[in-house]
């Protein structure tokens, strides 16, 4: 998993009606874009983590 500032971190919902957590990547704190990543959630609250299998990094140059 690589990432660079800017990209979104997609937390998927582990069960039924569980909403996906999306976060935007401020601080890539691992070599050459691997975790762990610093992330601000939509709320503004900021975490340290590194992400799991479901998660996925959506990166800036194909958001819309």
């Amino acid at each position: 998993m690589h990432a660079t500032v800017g990209d979104q971190l997609v937390q998927h919902g582990r069960v039924v009606g569980q909403h996906d957590k999306v976060a935007e990547i401020v601080e890539v704190m691992g070599q050459e874009g691997n975790p762990p990543y610093r992330v601000r959630f939509e709320d503004g609250h900021e975490a340290v983590c590194s992400p799991g299998p479901d998660s996925e990094i959506r990166h800036k140059a194909h958001q819309r």
